[in-house]
């Protein structure tokens, strides 16, 4: 808890059994509540995060990264959180900074906080692809020019919300895939919410859960195509649910909680 603020932690996890006990083990004490998502991995995440006294929900099938996320929210929110932060479970960001971003958070300054991992200069350090890195920078000048805000980098899964922000993004327009994590950023510029950066290492390993170059590919156009419709919805060229709170709706449950060992 920060200034009176509860503080979840929500973790996306698929196949991150190798990696999960370190990242939980590194958790601060300020963490409130600790959940995380199993997206129906083939090893024994799931069993693991309960073992290690997480409270964990399972998919039903592999729906994929963005709806992973959605699951994280709803139920952090259902638990009540103030402050939401989302660490990846195959330890490549430090969840030592979990507290400061969810004080800039708690603090009242910002709704958002990113995870940067070009503040700093860290990223080729710690073992980001050249081609990773270059693409990075191309999509980070883009979006920042057509969506008129200045960061350093939108791509990172390191991230602190408020749960103002999250009762209203309509984030279950977003897609179920990577690119639900540029759409978020995209939903915030548009409804006006403050977002901040903070530098974090970060470190590329074999168990550190990476997209090959085919899905590197399809995540870049993905981007520009949220930008680009970001673009034509502010012009008032098309009117796109994303980006409007009515666009909110509700899904079915499609999960289950793990309460017991199987």
């Amino acid at each position: 808890m920060i200034d009176g603020k509860r503080i979840a932690v929500v973790m996306p996890a698929y196949n991150a059994e190798k990696t999960l006990e370190v990242t939980v083990r590194e958790l601060s004490a300020v963490v409130d509540i600790k959940i995380l998502v199993d997206d129906s991995s083939r090893d024994q995440t799931a069993q693991l995060s309960r073992e290690l006294g997480v409270q964990t929900f399972v998919h039903d099938t592999n729906y994929g990264y963005g709806r992973n996320q959605q699951t994280c929210y709803q139920e952090a929110l259902a638990a009540g959180a103030d402050i939401v932060v989302m660490v990846h479970p195959d330890y490549q960001y430090t969840p030592s900074l979990v507290p400061a971003m969810a004080g800039m958070v708690a603090s009242g300054v910002y709704d958002m906080v990113l995870g940067s991992r070009i503040l700093g200069g860290g990223a080729l350090r710690g073992g980001m692809p050249l081609y990773k890195y270059i693409a990075n920078r191309f999509l980070t000048a883009f979006q920042n020019l057509f969506l008129g805000v200045k960061l350093s980098e939108y791509h990172t899964g390191f991230r602190a919300f408020s749960r103002e922000l999250l009762e209203t993004l309509p984030i279950l327009e977003n897609s179920d895939d990577f690119v639900f994590d540029n759409q978020m950023i995209a939903q915030a510029v548009m409804f006006g919410f403050r977002i901040g950066e903070i530098s974090c290492p970060t470190k590329y390993f074999r168990e550190a859960s990476s997209i090959n170059f085919k899905r590197s590919v399809q995540y870049g156009l993905g981007v520009l195509g949220t930008t680009l419709s970001f673009v034509a919805h502010k012009w008032h060229l098309v009117r796109l649910p994303r980006f409007e709170a009515s666009g909110r709706k509700v899904r079915q449950k499609y999960y289950s909680e793990l309460t017991h060992r199987p």
